[in-house]
């Protein structure tokens, strides 16, 4: 979940509202990576989740990573809720799993590294107090009610709203985690091709990561419920956006849909009011009742963006959101294969052409097979396994044709971060097979076994 955004001055003129993301455009030679991940943390004992305070904590960990490693904190009434450092972000998801939001970094090597310079620093302080970390894409045993509740305002105002609007919103805010990748784009037609080829393209990415098969302790029937979650949600702010593949998509376009999105809250002198239901068009003409009189700045709306969560999500950048959080290896996999696949002209026309032919039903049917069977998925005769081998195929096409060296030289592209998704494309298998393997083998339904054998 994204921290309160600050800069932006009155909204007088409409046409704000679509240069606000039309000011993220870049040249080619300016395009850069931002990676971000989230990951439980547990008692290394109790096998209990952390709580916010106390000498095991979360707020024990951002404390630690302030105190050893020069984060600056971020505060919301006086609770240490985030940190920053050099263009990272480090924060809270509402059931305390730590996300690392990464520095825009020109390459996938800059990247892989920024992701293991964290995850060094977070193993350096769990371990002075008795925690661990795991990425999963949804907590495998823990029960809703044993999730904490962290101490930002947003969470108390969206946990209550959740059972309003969808069936399984609290378990996304409280028990999931995902990794996800923001991308550039050079102008408004760029950025609808890349986002149709984000969009469509999403359940390959769900399928490939899958890695959320238990709930409660036990299978719950999916390969990746997190993604079974977000399409039992919020309908108004989820979803594949068919819009997006209409003629006329652009800015504008984007702007309506967001716009028509119910609010969640407004910001103001550290504090998130109460505006759940309320319509941005309102407040627009100083009609909001949260807020009587009151017009929007562009710091409102940059907030109100962050509240839509479809499959791919445009701000002044394209945030690809339909993975589960991983292992280790596989957290650099994700940007590799988005990179490889939208940052070479030659890689996104290929990625356009495989799939400008579906309609509307076909990719909510492949979304749908992807988080039930991940590669061995199918809808409407389309294989989800090949089109992964396919996908995967035009991603190393894409990041051979970048040429981004790597280690002084020595690496001469970036392709072997793809390396863990071919080994899925040839084997047909994802984490979630892997973890259900495992849990009906070897563990014999002894699901305590995931935490020693699989956190970082």
């Amino acid at each position: 979940m994204s921290i309160p955004q600050q800069g932006g001055g009155p909204i007088e003129r409409h046409e704000q509202l679509a240069e606000y993301i039309a000011s993220g455009e870049k040249p080619k030679d300016q395009w850069r990576i931002g990676t971000e991940h989230e990951k439980f943390g547990y008692c290394k004992d109790t096998l209990q989740p952390l709580p916010y305070d106390g000498p095991r904590s979360i707020k024990a960990m951002l404390e630690g990573l302030r105190d050893r490693f020069g984060w600056t904190p971020v505060l919301e009434q006086d609770n240490i809720i985030g940190l920053t450092r050099n263009g990272a972000n480090v924060s809270l998801e509402p059931g305390g799993q730590l996300e690392l939001s990464g520095a825009p970094l020109e390459t996938i090597h800059q990247t892989c590294d920024e992701v293991h310079e964290h995850l060094r620093e977070v193993q350096a302080v769990a371990d002075d107090i008795g925690v661990r970390f795991i990425g999963l894409g949804a907590a495998p045993e823990w029960s809703q009610d044993q999730m904490p509740m962290m101490p930002k305002g947003r969470y108390r105002l969206m946990t209550d709203y959740m059972d309003s609007v969808g069936t399984l919103g609290k378990q996304m805010m409280y028990r999931t985690c995902t990794v996800q990748v923001n991308l550039d784009f050079a102008s408004e037609a760029d950025m609808v091709k890349k986002l149709r080829v984000a969009l469509a393209l999403q359940p390959v990415a769900t399928a490939l990561f899958a890695n959320s098969p238990f709930l409660d302790g036990k299978p719950n029937g999916m390969k990746s419920w997190r993604s079974h979650i977000w399409q039992n949600l919020d309908g108004a702010r989820t979803g594949m956006l068919p819009f997006v593949f209409e003629d006329g998509m652009g800015y504008e376009r984007w702007v309506d849909y967001v716009l028509d999105v119910p609010m969640y809250f407004v910001y103001r002198d550290g504090k998130y009011i109460n505006a759940l239901g309320q319509s941005f068009r309102d407040f627009l003409k100083g009609e909001l009742p949260a807020l009587p009189g009151e017009k929007p700045t562009l710091s409102d709306w940059a907030d109100h963006m962050t509240t839509v969560f479809p499959e791919a999500r445009v701000k002044k950048y394209i945030e690809m959101r339909g993975a589960d959080g991983g292992p280790w290896r596989r957290l650099c996999a994700l940007p590799a294969f988005w990179v490889g696949l939208i940052y070479d002209q030659g890689a996104l026309d290929a990625a356009w052409d495989l799939v400008k032919g579906w309609d509307a039903q076909t990719r909510d049917a492949l979304r749908v097979a992807a988080g039930r069977d991940a590669l061995q998925g199918e809808a409407n005769g389309i294989r989800l396994h090949d089109l992964a081998r396919e996908a995967v195929a035009i991603a190393q096409a894409g990041l051979k044709a970048r040429a981004r060296p790597g280690a002084g030289g020595l690496i001469p592209d970036e392709t072997h971060f793809l390396d863990a998704l071919a080994e899925s494309v040839a084997s047909g298998h994802v984490p979630a097979d892997e973890l259900l393997a495992k849990y009906h083998g070897e563990w014999q339904g002894d699901l305590s076994r995931i935490y020693a054998e699989y956190s970082y």
